[in-house]
């Protein structure tokens, strides 16, 4: 590899807090950011899960990871643990705000669904994604230079065809899900506008459908989504995110803001 390319890409010397950074898309971006060269904070619910995800990155990638326990949708224990991560490393570079998901409560039947549940949800993926970015914002505008990466989803963008999950005996993605993930496009761009001129670049990425190899999916909802899909298949987990992740975060996208990266594997484009 040439060497500019390298540069391009090169993350030493950097911090990034990633939240829900033990498992999952959470444990690809701070996998890719580890061997970019960053030093992490990675943040789970349970702190034994973070610092089990912490070893396996530290011995692997001879980077740093402070993992911290965190319930992302308590803003004052968000402020306490950028304030940790601050005192840490004295900087913070990246943020990938991943933490959030759904809920065992929810319920894919909109008619039916509790309004405590609909709150929960949209607490777990709109709200603590504002708590996140305006504590890094408050580590990054004094340096005037930050990378926030906010995870959104095609759930955003679209209408569900939820006869695929019918069929195949699932209650599919519950509607606030899709408000939630919708608000997180538009968080990204505003913020984007407020602090672009600060020197933050801020983005976020909408995944597809991502999966596993240890997958409890129905059989044939993964034929009747990877049929619906251009490219065919499901996403994978260590294989189809970290790359989109890694462009956010390096000086290869500092001309890039406000930008909503699509990685579906072209379902969102195929009518």
């Amino acid at each position: 590899m040439h060497e500019e390319i390298g540069q391009m890409f090169d993350l030493q010397g950097q911090v990034a807090l990633i939240t829900g950074g033990a498992v999952h898309l959470g444990y690809d971006a701070s996998t890719v950011l580890a061997a970019a060269g960053a030093d992490l904070v990675i943040t789970s619910r349970e702190l034994a899960r973070a610092a089990e995800s912490a070893a396996k990155l530290e011995k692997k990638y001879g980077v740093k990871v402070l993992p911290l326990a965190l319930d992302h949708t308590d803003a004052k224990a968000v402020a306490a643990v950028f304030r940790e991560a601050g005192v840490w490393r004295k900087r913070l570079d990246i943020l990938v705000n991943n933490a959030g998901g759904g809920s065992t409560a929810a319920n894919g039947n909109f008619l039916e669904n509790d309004p405590a549940n609909m709150a929960m949800l949209l607490e777990n993926n709109l709200n603590g994604a504002l708590y996140c970015c305006q504590e890094a914002a408050r580590l990054m505008v004094p340096r005037k230079k930050g990378k926030i990466i906010n995870i959104a989803s095609m759930a955003g963008l679209i209408g569900r065809d939820r006869r695929m999950y019918a069929r195949n005996g699932m209650s599919g993605q519950p509607v606030e899900y899709a408000a939630a993930k919708a608000g997180i496009i538009g968080l990204t761009r505003d913020l984007a506008g407020y602090l672009s001129p600060m020197g933050i670049n801020v983005n976020s990425i909408s995944p597809g459908g991502t999966k596993g190899d240890d997958s409890r999916l129905p059989p044939g909802f993964v034929k009747d989504y990877s049929d619906r899909t251009p490219l065919g298949r499901f996403g994978q987990y260590e294989k189809d995110i970290g790359g989109a992740i890694l462009f956010l975060a390096s000086p290869a996208s500092d001309y890039v803001t406000g930008h909503n990266l699509v990685v579906d594997g072209g379902f969102s484009i195929w009518h």
